[in-house]
């Protein structure tokens, strides 16, 4: 099996210009955006903030560098899912990256859902804006009542009723959902009962963030953060009506288009994983040499020479498995692709969870503290061990694929 893990010679090019946009002209401005976010309404944008932001949006629009994630399309580059992951790697490394290139989730995820399954309609009132980077979005499909690492228990309830569904339920961990420019929610629904097979009662259903009826009710916290002002809430849905013509594909179809957009989704999150245990690894070697105790730079004290070249290699290794990875969803083979998926789900966050955390030690008091982004990326990432399917689920769906090549019965 021929399997290639490199970038096409044009593509070098844009991915240098992309890395050099990042250092030179993103990174340099994080501080100064971070810092407006307690000023006033932390779930506005300061008008300093929508300056840093709309205006590096605008100059990586205006350079042709947008919409990467737009993987085998005539509508983005054309990359292949290997070349974007060098891509995404790169938007990994500052908290800014992948909006100001309109590569963010969860807005790809649902742009790639509108672009498969949406109506021509959905495809002018939310894909459209969505593209052009002038609005955001959210995906709803966790619930605090039930195990949502199992979809078949998702049960906000959704009923027709003459030309409209009516919703009633809670959602949490809406990632995205207080953002003001939050347009528009792709929401998984409950639309049968037993009377179905179980891959059979759900589906998807499009939803303004503006319908009568919703209620936003906290932000969830992330180890005592709010992540504004993107935020991941926790909503309420009373009795709101929409039309019918809203749902995606039909009734009972929300696991397949499920199944379609969260591979893609989860491969993109281990990509700006890496990149993140790089910028960590950058930082750690940085203060090793810069910084003295005991009369010797850090890098000579203690086990640090160990410690920076175990962090090299565990960051290498997760790259090439994720590489992997996405080679296997390049091939177009969802079922074969789906093994590998859930192993780099799994060892991504764990390599850049450890990298960060040996960072922060090099860092001592001031690692944990605000005045690096150490303990904000911790965070970030610890939570990546959940989003999209805890570890313990992708580890079983690696060990049901292994097993399955020495039995022929069910595991």
């Amino acid at each position: 099996m021929n399997m290639s893990f490199g970038l096409r010679e044009e593509n070098r090019a844009l991915l240098q210009r992309v890395a050099d946009m990042i250092r030179d002209e993103i990174m340099p401005l994080e501080e100064e955006y971070q810092a407006e976010i307690d000023k006033g309404d932390r779930w506005q944008y300061t008008q300093r903030q929508a300056e840093i932001l709309e205006g590096l949006k605008a100059k990586a629009k205006a350079a042709g560098l947008w919409n990467f994630w737009l993987t085998d399309s005539d509508k983005g580059f054309g990359l292949s899912t290997v070349e974007y992951a060098y891509f995404a790697e790169e938007m990994g490394k500052t908290p800014l990256g992948a909006e100001v290139f309109n590569c963010s989730a969860p807005d790809t995820g649902n742009m790639e859902v509108f672009e498969r399954y949406g109506s021509d309609k959905m495809k002018e009132q939310w894909l459209k804006p969505l593209l052009n980077g002038e609005i955001r979005s959210a995906y709803l499909m966790t619930e605090p009542d039930v195990a949502s690492s199992d979809a078949t228990n998702v049960s906000m309830s959704c009923v027709r009723d003459g030309d409209d569904y009516v919703l009633n339920g809670e959602k949490w961990w809406s990632s995205g959902a207080g953002d003001p420019r939050c347009k528009v929610y792709i929401v998984m629904v409950k639309t049968a009962g037993d009377e179905q097979p179980k891959h059979k009662r759900q589906s998807m259903i499009v939803v303004p963030a503006d319908a009568p009826g919703i209620e936003i009710l906290r932000p969830m916290q992330v180890y005592g953060h709010d992540d504004a002002p993107h935020g991941h809430m926790h909503i309420r849905f009373t009795n709101v009506r929409v039309p019918a013509d809203s749902i995606l594909l039909g009734e009972g179809r929300g696991f397949e288009i499920a199944q379609g957009r969260l591979g893609p989704g989860r491969i993109h999150h281990c990509m700006r994983a890496i990149g993140q245990a790089e910028s960590a690894l950058e930082q750690m070697c940085k203060r090793a040499m810069q910084r003295e105790a005991f009369g010797k730079k850090l890098a000579q004290l203690g086990a640090n020479y160990d410690i920076i070249a175990e962090c090299r290699m565990e960051i290498e290794m997760a790259r090439l498995l994720c590489l992997k990875a996405a080679w296997y969803m390049d091939q177009g083979d969802a079922r074969a692709a789906a093994p590998w998926i859930s192993q780099i789900k799994v060892v991504a966050p764990r390599v850049a969870l450890k990298v960060i955390d040996e960072a922060v030690q090099m860092f001592g008091g001031q690692g944990v503290s605000q005045d690096t982004p150490l303990a904000t990326a911790w965070t970030h990432v610890r939570t990546l061990r959940l989003a999209d399917g805890p570890d313990a689920v992708h580890r079983r769906q690696v060990a049901r694929a292994e097993l399955k090549k020495h039995t022929q019965e069910k595991v």
